[in-house]
């Protein structure tokens, strides 16, 4: 069994996922635009779709990530819909990635110690995600 995220977006998701790749260091793969889809006449891609990312997805840690842009028929909610956690055993990196995560970015939680973690943070990223990240030792 695998555990995945999928990560939706508004149009803007080819350059969040350029960012999420340089953050993770990692690479962006299977870019899938919509308008790669076969022509079916039962579902017509919309011209304002065309160029949108039907699917691609990056490597973080173990995790294999999943992003798209939404049709523009698709309402997205964006900031709740997803909040995804990364729990890393070296500080330096927990801090590294903060801190290119709230670039641009509203903090809801600063990183600090708290009960469950020595370093614990939490932040809106400039695409509206937001992301927890925390010290883990095991």
């Amino acid at each position: 069994m695998n555990f995945e995220l999928f990560i939706n977006f508004d149009g803007n998701c080819r350059q969040a996922v350029e960012f999420y790749a340089k953050v993770f260091k990692t690479e962006v793969k299977n870019i899938m635009t919509y308008s790669q889809i076969p022509a079916n006449e039962d579902y017509p891609v919309a011209d304002a779709d065309k160029d949108k990312i039907m699917y691609c997805d990056i490597q973080i840690g173990d995790m294999n990530v999943m992003f798209c842009d939404l049709p523009a028929d698709h309402v997205l909610n964006k900031g709740n819909n997803v909040s995804p956690t990364l729990s890393m055993a070296d500080k330096d990196e927990v801090t590294r990635i903060f801190n290119e995560l709230k670039e641009s970015a509203e903090v809801h939680m600063d990183l600090q110690k708290t009960f469950y973690s020595e370093l614990y943070g939490m932040v809106k990223d400039k695409f509206g995600i937001i992301w927890q990240i925390l010290y883990y030792t095991r």
